[in-house]
């Protein structure tokens, strides 16, 4: 959906977005963002799945909220009214962790308010959410929640199995195992997702010489600042995007006014 209300095809189908989140764009490893929790909480595979899913509810609720919201919210004010959004579903997730799953909590601890300004919420509500309809919006969110639980996962088997011999709590490796301690403390962490990052780079890598289509799908529109190169772009900056246009304008009035000029001179000729 557009500013002008009309649906942009290029947002996809809920399926196209759901794979989208879990594979193309994943936010981990193709897109490298929340960074901060997926260093910092999967010294388990438990722990991974519970922040990957507990981030997974709020992107999918703020998302749906902010694209019901879309032509409502004031342009200049969007970011304010996204962080309110977000902030109310972090407290409720918050709080029934701490009612329903305790030890999950008191795992994750700070790292769960820490969801408010998680990049990759801010980052969907604003590239995506708030220019698309509610359902592609939700399974946006899904989709992308469901990415970071498997990344998170992923990092979190992998270190608790190098680092402790077990996943999920139970015991893997033979007895005779010594378990590498480093994997579960801090630089274990960089050292799994490089691995885990290179993994994944050398299958897109793989599949882009035998010919096949790697490359990433769009945020649903052309204004997508989460994944845009142009580091100048205008519409990074609030109520700069009438700016933009006007000083677009203004280029194709001089270009108008030059042609003008020069097809005039040549009549005079």
């Amino acid at each position: 959906m557009s500013n002008n209300g009309s649906y942009d095809s290029r947002s996809g189908s809920s399926m196209e977005r759901l794979y989208n989140g879990l594979v193309k764009e994943n936010p981990t490893f193709v897109l490298m963002l929340g960074m901060c929790p997926t260093l910092a909480v999967t010294t388990s595979a438990m722990n991974g799945l519970g922040m990957g899913l507990t981030t997974m509810v709020v992107l999918a609720l703020s998302n749906m909220i902010i694209s019901l919201l879309r032509n409502i919210v004031p342009d200049k004010v969007r970011i304010p009214a996204f962080i309110v959004v977000i902030a109310s579903f972090v407290t409720m997730v918050e709080l029934l962790l701490e009612g329903f799953i305790p030890a999950l909590y008191d795992a994750l601890g700070l790292y769960i308010p820490l969801i408010v300004v998680n990049c990759i919420i801010l980052g969907r509500a604003e590239a995506y959410a708030s220019k698309n309809p509610v359902i592609p919006s939700l399974f946006d969110g899904i989709g992308m929640g469901l990415g970071f639980s498997f990344a998170l996962t992923c990092i979190g088997a992998v270190r608790e199995l190098i680092g402790a011999g077990e996943i999920f709590g139970f015991h893997i490796m033979p007895d005779a195992y010594v378990p590498c301690a480093i994997f579960i403390m801090a630089p274990g962490a960089f050292f799994v997702l490089a691995a885990l990052t290179a993994i994944q780079n050398k299958i897109r890598i793989n599949g882009e010489k035998k010919g096949r289509d790697m490359s990433k799908i769009q945020s649903g529109c052309n204004e997508d600042c989460m994944n845009c190169q142009d580091k100048g772009c205008s519409h990074r900056f609030y109520g700069a995007s009438d700016g933009a246009k006007e000083k677009e304008a203004g280029k194709q009035t001089v270009k108008r006014e030059d042609k003008a000029l020069k097809a005039d001179g040549r009549e005079r000729e």
